[in-house]
């Protein structure tokens, strides 16, 4: 890959990320700039109030733009929220042709056939990613083009995500001056940062756990098998703590984040009270059992969103937890003792990766650092058309290009 300045935003719940980075490789990525800041106007991954949300992702490209001495005139996006939805189709073509060789053109024609699917009214095809090929319905294969066969199939996952969710998203990013290239499914990013190529190839759950949503991505045979989008995260955790200790929200999160420990069998008793500034305080036993009991939730439900109740075949690999909230201490120790499968804790590793990466070590920021991974390693496009600001945005665009200098 030749060299190429790519930049993303992570539009989460409760911070907006962008980064911006130099990609000469897969293996090869240079981080320049990251803009971190408190997210407004988002709930649970969608727009609620477009002027908070303009101002935040306005702030974070800003913030990037100035570390990084680099101007942002195109994104890459994350996308998440309940509206998202999930499945896997099967596609199927003949060749034709005398020599039965399967060409690049035949590929187009199954995929094709593979995402004529019915989508619901309100909703619009953001992803089709071929899982893999069959040929004359024998083995699988990753790459047919240049085999033999009459008859070819493909698997393929299938994202829908709501028109009006994402056509406000991508305004939001509109209205700062930055034009959006792609948009890309929140988990399938994650899965780029903190999972490794046998946990792919062999079967595995992540699970990214944020602010206001948790996203579920189940890979199986080196590629993705099954998403989904809960809306319960760390905000939850955070509002039980609120009513159930009569704290406000801010002091209840801080209080999370500074104390909060889901270890099984924790000695709660040992810190009989822990306290904030202005005076707050709470018994820490409190604190960690209302924590405790919205995570065995959370690992309940996850449970209740895969596709099959034969989990260790599915995923023999087990859970990966990323996300802010996995930075809980004892929620993978919790997690193996609810689910009874291998939990790990996953963070965007640094192989490939230099620069300005010293926020990016840190389960918080996998989506963020996946959205560069994702373009970096050549992953499929998504089938959502961005359309350019018609005449005038291309003018803009021309002009950007001239003057970039």
């Amino acid at each position: 890959m030749a060299k190429k300045i790519v930049s993303a935003i992570d539009v989460g719940t409760t911070k907006i990320a962008t980064i911006v980075a130099n990609v000469r490789a897969q293996d090869d990525i240079e981080v320049l700039g990251v803009g971190v800041v408190p997210s407004h106007g988002l709930h649970k991954g969608i727009v609620v109030n477009m002027d908070e949300a303009k101002a935040s992702i306005a702030e974070s490209v800003k913030e990037a733009q100035r570390i990084s001495g680099t101007r942002i005139d195109s994104v890459n996006v994350g996308v998440t929220g309940r509206h998202i939805s999930s499945l896997n189709n099967r596609g199927v073509v003949s060749i034709p042709r005398d020599d039965r060789l399967v060409r690049s053109k035949d590929l187009k024609r199954v995929l094709s056939a593979a995402r004529s699917i019915s989508v619901p009214e309100g909703k619009k095809m953001l992803h089709a990613i071929p899982r893999y090929y069959t040929l004359n319905g024998e083995e699988r294969v990753k790459q047919p083009v240049g085999m033999h066969g009459t008859r070819l199939d493909v698997e393929t996952h299938i994202v829908t995500a709501s028109v009006s969710s994402v056509q406000n998203l991508v305004k939001c990013v509109r209205s700062v001056g930055v034009e959006v290239e792609d948009l890309i499914l929140e988990p399938l990013a994650a899965g780029e940062a903190v999972l490794t190529r046998q946990e792919r190839d062999t079967g595995v759950i992540m699970a990214d756990v944020g602010g206001g949503t948790t996203d579920i991505a189940v890979f199986k045979d080196g590629n993705i098998y099954h998403t989904a989008i809960i809306p319960v995260a760390g905000y939850q955790a955070t509002s039980d703590i609120a009513i159930g200790l009569g704290l406000p929200f801010n002091i209840a999160e801080k209080m999370k984040k500074r104390y909060g420990n889901v270890t099984p069998g924790l000695d709660a008793n040992k810190t009989p009270e822990v306290g904030i500034e202005n005076g707050h305080s709470a018994s820490y036993r409190d604190l960690c059992e209302i924590i405790r009991s919205r995570m065995e939730e959370l690992f309940e439900l996850i449970l209740l969103e895969l596709p099959t109740t034969d989990y260790q075949t599915l995923a023999p690999c087990g859970l990966v937890l990323t996300g802010g909230t996995a930075n809980l201490i004892g929620l993978d120790e919790l997690g193996r003792s609810v689910l009874r499968l291998p939990v790990r804790k996953g963070q965007p590793s640094d192989s490939g990766i230099y620069g300005i990466t010293d926020v990016l070590h840190d389960s918080a920021y996998a989506t963020t650092t996946g959205l560069i991974l994702w373009q970096a390693r050549n992953r499929e496009k998504s089938a959502w058309q961005v359309k350019r600001g018609g005449i005038l945005g291309s003018f803009i665009s021309l002009f950007r290009k001239l003057f970039r200098g």
